[in-house]
């Protein structure tokens, strides 16, 4: 399986020292450079990217297609242009990324997306997390992680956790 991630998953699992969530449902996860030098800026923040750094299952890779990319970044971030750019290249399985208006552009691009809850109910649903829950916790105490309530409580109710 082919898999490109956007900062927000890989960056807010790296907060709460949970890497090893994206590792265990994924196996391997390719990243553009942009958004590998997004997930440093944290070093330059004083945070420990440590794991990150080890991680030999994640792979930094660019797009070639450098006009699709600049053509992304008209109405996304860097990371995100990169990313799907990439995700585009690679025919890639699935495409991580949070962002509203990243996550519309890549699927109007044919790409399917998953956010972070999502890779963490596919945890769960793969028996590899025992809950949802306290990590969503964690993510809104420790990485400043936004969820709203009626969806938290969609999922958590889902998931069988209310």
């Amino acid at each position: 399986m082919i898999v490109v991630s956007d900062t927000s998953p890989v960056a807010n699992l790296l907060l709460i020292n949970r890497l090893d969530i994206l590792q265990k449902v994924f196996s391997e996860i390719i990243l553009p450079t942009a958004v590998h030098n997004e997930i440093m800026q944290l070093h330059r923040l004083g945070r420990d990217v440590s794991a990150y750094q080890q991680a030999s299952w994640i792979k930094i890779q660019d797009a070639v297609n450098q006009a699709k990319s600049s053509e992304l970044k008209h109405h996304l971030d860097e990371g995100e242009a990169e990313a799907i750019a990439l995700a585009l290249e690679l025919h890639c399985d699935l495409i991580l990324i949070d962002e509203r208006l990243g996550t519309r552009i890549a699927r109007a691009e044919g790409l399917s997306t998953v956010g972070l809850v999502g890779v963490l109910v596919l945890a769960k649903n793969q028996e590899l997390i025992p809950a949802i829950k306290p990590i969503l916790s964690e993510l809104k105490a420790k990485a400043g992680f936004w969820l709203g309530i009626t969806l938290q409580n969609q999922i958590l109710a889902d998931a069988g956790e209310l």
